[in-house]
């Protein structure tokens, strides 16, 4: 019996590795300066959860930017919202290193995650204007692994740039950042928008597009699985600091090097996920993972509430649940862009929203069952997990039992 699926299309290294410099603006923004909230908490006289404010203010403006930027990218072409929201990522990185108390910094954190967002909404679309479904997954396995890049250096590269310089430099060099990938897409970047996306734009304003987009029973079920999948990363990276350098003792150098290891096991994953896909569809490789991420959950928080084997445990089977992470992802994310690809920029606005809108309510859950153990962490990750897998089953994939067979 013969392959009816169509051959993998050839892949343009160039642009994937522009793409995934997009993407990297939340993880570069986020795992940089992780380890220098004590000192922005010492220099701006701030209390631990005004400085952790910080976090949840990006997670917001991440939340509500790509609202704008998918319609927009739309209507008007993939380049024009990129270039203007580099461009404001830009500025309010520069305002962040200047802050001169802890109420500026938030607000400017806000702004920095409202002009970053651009990068991620914009070249998910990308993606999909140039690639079929399959493809779409594949091509967004790689932009993980260059993406993932950004959590395994970032909080290196950040501990040793406040080390030498002191916190505010980490914000100037997330401006240069800017600068460098605002070059690169004016460069390099063509615009990919179809005619039939600007016809369809055209003819209906951003909130219908949306309500269009909510009727549809798979996209949603592929937008609540991402989002909850993804929500798991959040608490995580919320989470961490406190759970490895609190609850555990841990220095801030150890901390970054578990993360880093982490994250590797994320970037891992996901190049297994592009492997899976030549004798497998997204879809199949969804249910599957899907399986396997409630086991690893579930283990995950019966070795928390029993406190057996202690960290030793617990950290081995926490990288475990993480890494799956990699193989829902660019899946979930494809199986939604498959859906209605004439409203690419809206689905992926739609996506991405949910996904921090998401991560932000888990990540303040989490924070409101901290109890210096590591149960909350591991509760709240298998209750999204849960909801993601339902998801998946329930709407996105109706006939998930014929999946995995």
């Amino acid at each position: 019996m013969t392959d009816s699926r169509p051959p993998a299309a050839a892949i343009p290294w160039r642009l994937v590795l522009l793409l995934g410099a997009l993407t990297a603006f939340a993880p570069m923004s986020i795992d940089m300066y992780l380890s220098s909230l004590p000192a922005i908490g010492r220099s701006l006289a701030a209390r631990p959860d005004q400085t952790q404010a910080t976090l949840a203010a990006f997670f917001a403006g991440m939340a509500i930017g790509q609202f704008v930027y998918g319609p927009a990218s739309d209507r008007l072409g993939r380049r024009p919202p990129l270039l203007a929201g580099i461009a404001i990522y830009l500025a309010a990185s520069l305002v962040c290193a200047l802050a001169t108390n802890i109420h500026m910094l938030i607000a400017a954190r806000f702004v920095q995650a409202l002009g970053g967002c651009a990068g991620a909404v914009v070249a998910r679309a990308v993606v999909r204007d140039r690639f079929g479904h399959a493809d779409t997954a594949r091509v967004l396995s790689l932009m993980t692994l260059i993406m993932g890049l950004a959590p395994v250096l970032a909080p290196q590269f950040g501990g040793l740039v406040q080390l030498a310089a002191g916190w505010r430099a980490v914000f100037g060099v997330q401006a240069a950042f800017g600068v460098v990938i605002g070059v690169w897409v004016l460069i390099a970047l063509g615009e990919s928008r179809s005619a039939e996306t600007l016809s369809l734009a055209r003819s209906e304003n951003p909130l219908r597009a949306f309500g269009a987009l909510l009727r549809m029973r798979r996209l949603v079920g592929y937008a609540l699985a991402g989002a909850l999948n993804g929500a798991t990363l959040f608490t995580y990276i919320s989470g961490a600091p406190d759970l490895i350098m609190g609850t555990y003792g841990h220095s801030a150098l150890v901390f970054n090097l578990l993360f880093a290891f982490n994250a590797v096991g994320i970037i891992g994953a996901s190049q297994v996920n592009r492997l899976l896909l030549r004798r497998a569809t997204p879809d199949q490789v969804l249910a599957r993972a899907s399986v396997g991420s409630i086991v690893a959950a579930f283990l995950l928080s019966l070795a928390a509430w029993t406190g057996w084997g202690g960290q030793w445990t617990v950290l081995p089977l926490l990288f475990a649940a993480l890494s799956i992470y990699g193989l829902m992802g660019g899946n979930t994310m494809a199986g939604a862009l498959s859906v209605d690809p004439q409203r690419a920029g809206s689905t992926s606005a739609l996506m991405g929203s949910a996904s921090f809108g998401a991560g932000a309510i888990a990540s303040w859950a989490g924070g409101l069952l901290h109890d210096g153990t590591p149960r909350p962490t591991a509760g709240v990750m298998f209750a999204c997990l849960v909801g993601s897998a339902l998801a998946i089953f329930l709407l996105a994939l109706p006939g998930a039992r014929k999946l995995q067979a």
